[in-house]
Protein backbone atom coordinates (compact mmCIF):
# COMPACT_ATOMS: atom_id res chain seq x y z
CA UNK A 1 0.00 0.00 0.00
CA UNK A 2 1.50 3.34 -1.05
CA UNK A 3 2.21 6.06 1.49
CA UNK A 4 0.02 9.14 1.16
CA UNK A 5 2.03 12.28 0.39
CA UNK A 6 2.55 15.48 2.28
CA UNK A 7 1.16 18.25 0.06
CA UNK A 8 2.65 21.75 0.03
CA UNK A 9 0.57 24.47 -1.63
CA UNK A 10 2.74 27.16 -3.22
CA UNK A 11 1.96 30.36 -5.10
CA UNK A 12 5.37 32.02 -5.31
CA UNK A 13 4.94 34.12 -2.15
CA UNK A 14 7.49 34.08 0.65
CA UNK A 15 4.81 32.67 2.94
CA UNK A 16 4.25 29.66 0.69
CA UNK A 17 7.99 29.02 0.34
CA UNK A 18 8.32 28.89 4.13
CA UNK A 19 5.42 26.44 4.14
CA UNK A 20 7.29 24.42 1.50
CA UNK A 21 10.32 24.18 3.79
CA UNK A 22 8.07 22.97 6.63
CA UNK A 23 6.34 20.43 4.39
CA UNK A 24 9.62 19.05 3.05
CA UNK A 25 10.86 18.52 6.61
CA UNK A 26 7.56 16.85 7.56
CA UNK A 27 7.78 14.51 4.56
CA UNK A 28 11.34 13.50 5.47
CA UNK A 29 10.31 12.75 9.05
CA UNK A 30 7.44 10.58 7.79
CA UNK A 31 9.45 8.95 4.98
CA UNK A 32 6.59 10.10 2.77
CA UNK A 33 6.47 11.56 -0.75
CA UNK A 34 6.21 15.33 -1.10
CA UNK A 35 3.75 16.78 -3.59
CA UNK A 36 4.18 20.45 -4.47
CA UNK A 37 1.00 21.97 -5.89
CA UNK A 38 0.37 25.35 -7.48
CA UNK A 39 -3.25 26.37 -8.09
CA UNK A 40 -3.39 29.13 -10.67
CA UNK A 41 -6.42 31.24 -9.87
CA UNK A 42 -9.13 31.11 -12.50
CA UNK A 43 -12.45 32.76 -11.79
CA UNK A 44 -15.55 30.63 -12.19
CA UNK A 45 -17.43 33.84 -12.98
CA UNK A 46 -15.52 34.76 -16.12
CA UNK A 47 -17.84 36.21 -18.80
CA UNK A 48 -18.59 34.21 -21.96
CA UNK A 49 -15.80 34.51 -24.50
CA UNK A 50 -13.15 35.42 -21.93
CA UNK A 51 -9.74 33.81 -22.53
CA UNK A 52 -9.31 30.50 -20.72
CA UNK A 53 -6.05 29.56 -19.05
CA UNK A 54 -4.23 26.76 -20.85
CA UNK A 55 -2.78 24.26 -18.36
CA UNK A 56 0.98 24.53 -18.12
CA UNK A 57 3.22 21.49 -17.80
CA UNK A 58 4.84 21.55 -14.34
CA UNK A 59 8.27 22.23 -15.88
CA UNK A 60 6.92 25.43 -17.50
CA UNK A 61 5.24 26.82 -14.39
CA UNK A 62 7.50 29.57 -12.95
CA UNK A 63 6.06 29.10 -9.45
CA UNK A 64 6.95 25.42 -9.48
CA UNK A 65 10.36 26.30 -10.93
CA UNK A 66 10.97 28.51 -7.89
CA UNK A 67 9.86 25.66 -5.64
CA UNK A 68 12.39 23.33 -7.29
CA UNK A 69 15.11 25.89 -6.74
CA UNK A 70 14.08 26.24 -3.10
CA UNK A 71 14.45 22.51 -2.51
CA UNK A 72 17.66 22.13 -4.53
CA UNK A 73 20.63 21.15 -2.40
CA UNK A 74 18.55 20.41 0.68
CA UNK A 75 17.98 16.96 2.12
CA UNK A 76 15.06 15.80 0.03
CA UNK A 77 12.10 13.57 0.89
CA UNK A 78 11.98 10.09 -0.68
CA UNK A 79 10.03 11.37 -3.69
CA UNK A 80 8.92 14.78 -4.99
CA UNK A 81 6.16 15.47 -7.53
CA UNK A 82 5.08 18.83 -8.91
CA UNK A 83 1.49 19.57 -9.91
CA UNK A 84 -0.06 22.61 -11.59
CA UNK A 85 -3.82 23.13 -11.41
CA UNK A 86 -6.18 25.77 -12.77
CA UNK A 87 -9.21 26.91 -10.78
CA UNK A 88 -10.29 28.60 -7.59
CA UNK A 89 -7.71 27.92 -4.84
CA UNK A 90 -10.36 28.07 -2.11
CA UNK A 91 -12.11 25.11 -3.74
CA UNK A 92 -9.18 23.11 -5.09
CA UNK A 93 -6.83 23.30 -2.11
CA UNK A 94 -9.18 21.43 0.26
CA UNK A 95 -9.65 18.78 -2.43
CA UNK A 96 -5.92 18.09 -2.39
CA UNK A 97 -6.35 16.88 1.17
CA UNK A 98 -8.48 13.95 0.01
CA UNK A 99 -5.31 12.14 -1.15
CA UNK A 100 -2.83 13.44 1.39
CA UNK A 101 -1.77 12.72 4.95
CA UNK A 102 -0.99 16.39 5.51
CA UNK A 103 -1.68 19.68 3.68
CA UNK A 104 0.68 22.58 4.39
CA UNK A 105 0.09 26.26 3.50
CA UNK A 106 1.51 29.63 4.35
CA UNK A 107 -0.60 31.98 6.43
CA UNK A 108 -1.11 34.30 3.47
CA UNK A 109 -0.56 34.05 -0.25
CA UNK A 110 -0.39 36.61 -3.00
CA UNK A 111 -3.20 39.13 -3.25
CA UNK A 112 -5.72 40.05 -0.60
CA UNK A 113 -5.12 42.58 2.13
CA UNK A 114 -1.60 42.88 3.51
CA UNK A 115 -2.96 43.40 7.02
CA UNK A 116 -4.68 40.00 7.15
CA UNK A 117 -3.04 37.46 9.46
CA UNK A 118 -4.60 34.52 7.62
CA UNK A 119 -5.81 34.43 4.04
CA UNK A 120 -9.14 33.08 2.86
CA UNK A 121 -7.53 30.07 1.17
CA UNK A 122 -5.91 29.00 4.43
CA UNK A 123 -9.23 29.30 6.23
CA UNK A 124 -11.02 27.29 3.54
CA UNK A 125 -8.41 24.53 3.61
CA UNK A 126 -8.40 24.32 7.41
CA UNK A 127 -12.19 24.15 7.45
CA UNK A 128 -12.84 21.77 4.55
CA UNK A 129 -9.86 19.47 3.95
CA UNK A 130 -10.19 15.80 4.79
CA UNK A 131 -6.66 15.60 6.22
CA UNK A 132 -4.87 17.66 8.89
CA UNK A 133 -3.89 21.13 7.65
CA UNK A 134 -0.80 22.97 8.88
CA UNK A 135 -0.69 26.76 8.59
CA UNK A 136 2.82 28.23 8.79
CA UNK A 137 2.75 31.88 9.94
CA UNK A 138 5.16 34.64 9.08
CA UNK A 139 8.22 34.88 11.35
CA UNK A 140 8.32 37.51 14.04
CA UNK A 141 4.73 37.17 15.19
CA UNK A 142 4.58 38.01 18.89
CA UNK A 143 2.19 36.97 21.63
CA UNK A 144 1.22 39.17 24.56
CA UNK A 145 1.31 36.45 27.23
CA UNK A 146 3.56 33.41 27.30
CA UNK A 147 3.37 30.37 29.53
CA UNK A 148 6.53 29.45 31.44
CA UNK A 149 8.04 26.29 30.05
CA UNK A 150 11.36 24.49 29.98
CA UNK A 151 13.57 24.74 26.87
CA UNK A 152 13.67 22.08 24.20
CA UNK A 153 11.50 20.91 21.31
CA UNK A 154 7.84 20.97 22.23
CA UNK A 155 4.48 20.17 20.63
CA UNK A 156 1.39 21.76 22.18
CA UNK A 157 -2.15 20.37 22.12
CA UNK A 158 -5.37 21.56 23.70
CA UNK A 159 -7.54 19.05 25.57
CA UNK A 160 -11.21 19.82 26.08
CA UNK A 161 -12.19 17.61 29.01
CA UNK A 162 -15.93 17.91 28.37
CA UNK A 163 -15.49 16.78 24.76
CA UNK A 164 -12.02 15.34 24.02
CA UNK A 165 -10.87 15.09 20.42
CA UNK A 166 -9.07 11.77 19.99
CA UNK A 167 -8.02 12.59 16.42
CA UNK A 168 -6.20 15.74 17.55
CA UNK A 169 -4.59 13.94 20.50
CA UNK A 170 -3.41 11.07 18.29
CA UNK A 171 -1.94 13.50 15.77
CA UNK A 172 -0.18 15.45 18.53
CA UNK A 173 1.35 12.33 20.08
CA UNK A 174 2.51 11.12 16.66
CA UNK A 175 4.02 14.50 15.81
CA UNK A 176 5.85 14.66 19.16
CA UNK A 177 7.28 11.19 18.54
CA UNK A 178 8.42 12.14 15.02
CA UNK A 179 10.15 15.25 16.37
CA UNK A 180 11.52 13.65 19.55
CA UNK A 181 9.71 16.47 21.34
CA UNK A 182 7.91 16.87 24.63
CA UNK A 183 4.13 17.02 24.39
CA UNK A 184 2.57 19.88 26.36
CA UNK A 185 -1.12 19.20 26.97
CA UNK A 186 -3.21 22.16 28.09
CA UNK A 187 -6.50 21.23 29.76
CA UNK A 188 -8.13 24.61 30.25
CA UNK A 189 -10.96 25.21 32.68
CA UNK A 190 -12.86 28.50 33.09
CA UNK A 191 -11.86 30.60 36.06
CA UNK A 192 -13.18 32.71 37.61
CA UNK A 193 -16.63 31.27 36.91
CA UNK A 194 -19.17 33.93 36.00
CA UNK A 195 -22.63 33.68 37.56
CA UNK A 196 -25.47 35.56 35.90
CA UNK A 197 -28.10 36.67 38.40
CA UNK A 198 -31.40 38.40 38.00
CA UNK A 199 -31.86 41.63 39.98
CA UNK A 200 -32.50 40.80 43.60
CA UNK A 201 -31.17 37.21 43.39
CA UNK A 202 -28.51 36.09 45.83
CA UNK A 203 -25.57 33.90 44.76
CA UNK A 204 -25.92 30.42 46.27
CA UNK A 205 -23.35 28.18 44.59
CA UNK A 206 -19.78 28.47 45.83
CA UNK A 207 -17.18 27.10 43.42
CA UNK A 208 -14.05 25.46 44.76
CA UNK A 209 -11.17 26.04 42.34
CA UNK A 210 -9.08 23.23 43.84
CA UNK A 211 -11.93 20.78 43.29
CA UNK A 212 -12.43 21.94 39.69
CA UNK A 213 -8.71 21.65 39.01
CA UNK A 214 -8.57 18.17 40.54
CA UNK A 215 -11.53 17.00 38.44
CA UNK A 216 -9.98 18.48 35.29
CA UNK A 217 -6.69 16.70 35.99
CA UNK A 218 -8.44 13.38 36.64
CA UNK A 219 -10.45 13.60 33.41
CA UNK A 220 -7.37 14.60 31.41
CA UNK A 221 -5.32 11.70 32.77
CA UNK A 222 -8.08 9.29 31.77
CA UNK A 223 -8.37 10.62 28.23
CA UNK A 224 -4.58 10.61 27.75
CA UNK A 225 -3.99 7.09 29.11
CA UNK A 226 -4.60 5.14 25.85
CA UNK A 227 -2.44 7.58 23.88
CA UNK A 228 0.40 7.25 26.40
CA UNK A 229 0.22 3.46 25.99
CA UNK A 230 0.51 3.75 22.20
CA UNK A 231 3.39 6.23 22.43
CA UNK A 232 5.45 5.20 25.49
CA UNK A 233 8.49 7.13 24.28
CA UNK A 234 6.71 10.51 24.29
CA UNK A 235 7.23 12.61 27.40
CA UNK A 236 3.91 14.20 28.33
CA UNK A 237 3.49 17.34 30.39
CA UNK A 238 -0.23 17.59 31.12
CA UNK A 239 -1.62 20.27 33.39
CA UNK A 240 -5.01 21.80 34.14
CA UNK A 241 -4.76 25.54 33.65
CA UNK A 242 -7.34 28.22 34.47
CA UNK A 243 -8.36 30.66 31.80
CA UNK A 244 -9.42 31.00 28.19
CA UNK A 245 -8.39 28.06 26.00
CA UNK A 246 -7.56 30.18 22.95
CA UNK A 247 -5.41 32.61 24.93
CA UNK A 248 -3.56 29.79 26.66
CA UNK A 249 -2.81 27.99 23.40
CA UNK A 250 -1.61 31.19 21.76
CA UNK A 251 0.57 31.90 24.78
CA UNK A 252 2.08 28.41 24.61
CA UNK A 253 2.79 28.75 20.88
CA UNK A 254 5.93 30.81 21.35
CA UNK A 255 8.99 28.67 20.47
CA UNK A 256 6.78 25.58 20.04
CA UNK A 257 7.43 23.22 17.13
CA UNK A 258 3.71 22.94 16.50
CA UNK A 259 0.35 23.73 18.09
CA UNK A 260 -2.31 21.08 17.45
CA UNK A 261 -6.00 21.84 17.68
CA UNK A 262 -9.11 19.98 16.58
CA UNK A 263 -11.71 21.17 14.13
CA UNK A 264 -15.37 21.31 15.15
CA UNK A 265 -17.30 18.08 14.71
CA UNK A 266 -20.49 18.41 12.67
CA UNK A 267 -23.66 18.39 14.72
CA UNK A 268 -27.24 17.53 13.83
CA UNK A 269 -28.43 21.14 14.01
CA UNK A 270 -25.20 22.52 12.52
CA UNK A 271 -24.18 20.11 9.76
CA UNK A 272 -21.83 22.52 7.97
CA UNK A 273 -18.11 22.29 8.64
CA UNK A 274 -16.88 24.92 11.06
CA UNK A 275 -13.58 25.88 12.62
CA UNK A 276 -14.89 27.15 15.94
CA UNK A 277 -13.91 30.33 17.75
CA UNK A 278 -10.94 28.81 19.59
CA UNK A 279 -9.49 27.30 16.41
CA UNK A 280 -9.86 30.56 14.50
CA UNK A 281 -8.26 32.57 17.30
CA UNK A 282 -5.26 30.23 17.46
CA UNK A 283 -4.84 30.30 13.66
CA UNK A 284 -4.93 34.08 13.64
CA UNK A 285 -2.61 34.76 16.55
CA UNK A 286 -0.28 31.81 17.25
CA UNK A 287 3.43 32.55 16.96
CA UNK A 288 4.26 29.22 15.32
CA UNK A 289 2.83 26.60 12.97
CA UNK A 290 -0.68 25.37 13.76
CA UNK A 291 -2.16 22.00 12.78
CA UNK A 292 -5.95 21.82 12.43
CA UNK A 293 -7.04 18.19 12.68
CA UNK A 294 -10.46 17.08 11.36
CA UNK A 295 -12.46 14.82 13.66
CA UNK A 296 -12.43 11.09 13.09
CA UNK A 297 -15.45 9.87 11.10
CA UNK A 298 -18.37 9.23 13.42
CA UNK A 299 -19.27 5.59 13.90
CA UNK A 300 -22.77 4.48 13.03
Amino acid sequence: MSTLPVVAAVDGSDDSLRALDWAADAARRRAAPLRVAHVRHHSAWAPPGAPVLVPLPPQDDPVLTDARARLAGAEEPPEIAYTGLDGAPGALLPELGAEAQLLVLGSRGRGGFASLLLGSNGLAAARDAECPVVIVPRPGRTVDVTLPTEPGPRVVVGLKTDGPDDAALDFAFTEAALRDARLQVLAAYPWPIQSWLAPGDLPITVYDQDAIEHETRTLADGFLAPHRERHPGVRVDAAPVPGDAAGLLVGASRDAELVVIGRHRRRLLAPARMLGSVTQAVLLHAAGPVAVVPPAPAED
